[in-house]
C-alpha cells in the first residue's frame, strides 16, 4: 500500500485523542442568534429538558445548576437564573440569595463526590470579558485537585476528562444536599 504523498496518514509517533463534540463548540452551535430570552439562549431551554437531558444537577425556585457542556475539569458546574437577565446588578435580591446557596451547594456536592480540593468561581460578564453565552448570567463552579493541570492543556490544547458527562450528573446530583 503506497502512503499519501502529502503525509496525511502516516505514522509519526504522536497519539491522538479525538474529541469531535468539540467542533460543534468551535463552530458555535447552539449560541443565541441575539440578547432576547426568545433568541435560542441554551439556558432558556435547558430547564425545559428533564434532568439527564439537560444536564441539570439540581433545580431551585430561581435558579439551576447545570453541567458545562465543555468543560474545563470534570464536574465543571454553572449556577444559572430562570430568567433572562445578562448582568449580575440585574438579579432581584431573592436570585442573588439563591445563586450564592446553590454555589455553596455546588461546592459541597462536589466535594463529596469527588473529593475536590479547591474551586474556581466566577463571571465573565459581557463578550469581551470572555463570556460564552454574554445575554444570561451564569457563574462557574470548576472543582480543582493538586496536579489537575498537567501537559495536556498547556501543549496539546486538550483536556482529558475522566467520566462521561452524563454519568457526572448522576454523582453529583446524588451527593446534592438535600434540604432538611
Amino acid at each position: 500500500m503506497n502512503a499519501p504523498q502529502d503525509g496525511a496518514g502516516i505514522p509519526d509517533g504522536f497519539q491522538r485523542l479525538w474529541m469531535p463534540h468539540r467542533m460543534a463548540y468551535i463552530k458555535g452551535e447552539g449560541k443565541p442568534e441575539g440578547t432576547g430570552a426568545g433568541d435560542g439562549c441554551p439556558f432558556d431551554r435547558i430547564p425545559k429538558l428533564s434532568d439527564a437531558d439537560g444536564l441539570i444537577v439540581a433545580r431551585g425556585s430561581l435558579v439551576y445548576a447545570v453541567l458545562n457542556l465543555y468543560p474545563y475539569n470534570a464536574g465543571h458546574l454553572m449556577i444559572v437564573p430562570y430568567r433572562h437577565v445578562a448582568d449580575y446588578t440585574e438579579l432581584d435580591p431573592d436570585e442573588t440569595a439563591e445563586l450564592a446557596s446553590f454555589t455553596k451547594l455546588a461546592m459541597t456536592a462536589l466535594r463529596a463526590a469527588s473529593a475536590a480540593q479547591g474551586f474556581n468561581i466566577g463571571m465573565n460578564m459581557g463578550g469581551v470579558a470572555g463570556a460564552g453565552i454574554a445575554a444570561h448570567l451564569h457563574q462557574h463552579v470548576v472543582p480543582r485537585w493538586g496536579g489537575d493541570t498537567n501537559f495536556m492543556p498547556v501543549v496539546g490544547q486538550t483536556r482529558v476528562l475522566p467520566q462521561l458527562l452524563a454519568d457526572t450528573r448522576t454523582m453529583l446530583a446524588e451527593a446534592w444536599p438535600r434540604s432538611p
